[in-house]
C-alpha cells in the first residue's frame, strides 16, 4: 500500500489532519486499532476553544456542533461557599467556547472522510514506524490476524499517549519532560438535567470538584480523589454526598441529580516530548504532550498541532518548501508550552495538594478572590481558557 501521508490514529486529530490534506489534494490513509463504534460511542471531553470551534465550521464539519453544541461565555469559580462568574465574552472581545463532544466531532469527522471516499482502516493497529529519517518510511500494522504495510512520504503520529510512533524518535534524540500529581479525578457521567447553564470549577477545603455537561441529557462531574481509590469503595449514595459537600454555597445552590452510568478515575499528569518530529515522522496531539483537564486543552491543542503540520505538508506538495516542515516542532512547542503553564496553573490553583496545610488553602483561597476582583486578572484566565493567550497557528 502507498500514499503520500500515512496517519497514525483514528482520533481528532488524525481524522482532522486526513480531511485537511483532502481539502488540499493530499493523498493520506488513517490507521485505527479501535472499530468505529467505539470511537464514536466512548464519551470524551467537550471544550472546544473559540479557533477550534471556527476551524471545524470553516473546512465544512461543524454544521452539527452549530446546531447542537452549546456556546458558553463564561465559567464560574466557586471558593468558600460563594460562586463568581469570569465573563469571557466581556474579558475577550466577544470570544466564547462551545460545548461539544469529542466523540461528537470523531463522528462528524469520520462521515466527511466516508462520503468523500477517504480511506480509514478500522481496527487496524499500528506496530511500528520504520526508516522515518529517509525519502520513504513505512508503517508495519495488523488488520485481520494479517501483518501489512504502509509505505508513504510522511507519517503522523497521532496515535495518543501509549501508541507506537512516539519510540520512533531514537531515545537519544528525544527528551521527555513528565510531571504526575499526587492526586486523581473520580469522574461520572451522569443521565439527567444540568445543574448549571456553564462549567463550576470548586475548591474547597476537601478538593476540587467540576461541573460539566455532555449534552442536554448527559452531565459530567469530577471530584479530587487518591489515584489509588477503588472505584467500587464508590458507590453512587457517597459520590453525591461528596459532590453536594464540595459544591455546597451559602445561598443554597442545589445540585442535579440522575442516574450514574459510568464511574472512572483519571490521573492527573502532564507530558511534553521534544522534538515533535524525527525525520518525516511528526507527532500530533496526545502522542506528543498531555495536559491536565483543568485547563480543557488537550483536543484544542491536538487541533492546532494539526493545523500547523497540515499548512506545512500543503507548503510542501504546492512547492517543494520544507522549511515549514522543518519548523513544525519549535512553532507548535510555543503553544504547547503556554498551555501547560496554564493547566499547571488552573491545577496548582484549585487542588489540595496536601489537605493538613491550612497555609496553602489560604493562599489559594486569595488568589481566587484576586482573580474574581481584579479584571486584569479575570482577564488572564478568559483568554487563555478561550485559547486567545496560547499563540497563533499557522492558517489553512
Amino acid at each position: 500500500m502507498r500514499t503520500q501521508v500515512g496517519i497514525v490514529g483514528g482520533g481528532p486529530a488524525g481524522l482532522l489532519l486526513s480531511h485537511l490534506l483532502h481539502l488540499q489534494g493530499i493523498e493520506s490513509v488513517v490507521l485505527e486499532r479501535r472499530s468505529r463504534e467505539d470511537l464514536e460511542t466512548t464519551v470524551r471531553a467537550g471544550v472546544l476553544e473559540y479557533g477550534t470551534a471556527g476551524l471545524l465550521s470553516e473546512v465544512g464539519v461543524g454544521e452539527r456542533m452549530e446546531q447542537e453544541g452549546s456556546v458558553h461565555h463564561g465559567i464560574e469559580l466557586r471558593f468558600d461557599g460563594r460562586g463568581h462568574r469570569i465573563d469571557f465574552a466581556d474579558l475577550t472581545d466577544g470570544l466564547s467556547i462551545t460545548i461539544y463532544g469529542q466523540q461528537e466531532v470523531v463522528k462528524d469527522l469520520i462521515r466527511a472522510r466516508l462520503e468523500a471516499d477517504g480511506r480509514i482502516l478500522f481496527e487496524a493497529g499500528a506496530e511500528s514506524v520504520e526508516a522515518p529519517d529517509t525519502d520513504s518510511p513505512k508503517i508495519r500494522f495488523w488488520q485481520d490476524g494479517e501483518q501489512e504495510e504502509i509505505s508513504c512520504d510522511y507519517v503522523a503520529g497521532c496515535d495518543g499517549s501509549f501508541g507506537v510512533c512516539r519510540s520512533g524518535i531514537p531515545e537519544d534524540a528525544r527528551t521527555e519532560y513528565t510531571r504526575t500529581y499526587p492526586f486523581g479525578w473520580f469522574g461520572i457521567l451522569v443521565e439527567g438535567p444540568p445543574s448549571t447553564q456553564e462549567l463550576i470549577y470548586t475548591l474547597h477545603d476537601r478538593g476540587f470538584a467540576l461541573v460539566s455537561t455532555r449534552s442536554p441529557e448527559v452531565q459530567r462531574l469530577y471530584f479530587q480523589c487518591d489515584p489509588q481509590d477503588d472505584v467500587e469503595e464508590w458507590p453512587d449514595e457517597r459520590i453525591w454526598d461528596e459532590l453536594s459537600t464540595r459544591l455546597a454555597t451559602h445561598d443554597g445552590w442545589e445540585l442535579a441529580g440522575g442516574r450514574i452510568f459510568q464511574k472512572d478515575i483519571v490521573q492527573m499528569r502532564s507530558f511534553v516530548c521534544e522534538p515533535m518530529q524525527h525525520g518525516r515522522l511528526f507527532l500530533a496531539g496526545d502522542a506528543a504532550h498531555i495536559v491536565p483537564p483543568t485547563g480543557a486543552k488537550g483536543m484544542n491543542l491536538a487541533v492546532a498541532d494539526i493545523r500547523v503540520l497540515a499548512h506545512a505538508l500543503t507548503e510542501f506538495y504546492r512547492s517543494g518548501d520544507w522549511r515549514l516542515l522543518d519548523a513544525y516542532s519549535e512553532t507548535c512547542l510555543r503553544r504547547v508550552w503556554r498551555a501547560q503553564r496554564f493547566s499547571w496553573w488552573m491545577t496548582s490553583m484549585l487542588h489540595r495538594f496536601d489537605r493538613s496545610d491550612a497555609f496553602q488553602l489560604k493562599v489559594q483561597q486569595a488568589e481566587l478572590d484576586y482573580i474574581t476582583t481584579s479584571r486584569a486578572a479575570a482577564t488572564t484566565i478568559a483568554e487563555n481558557y478561550v485559547g486567545a493567550a496560547l499563540g497563533t497557528s499557522h492558517p489553512l
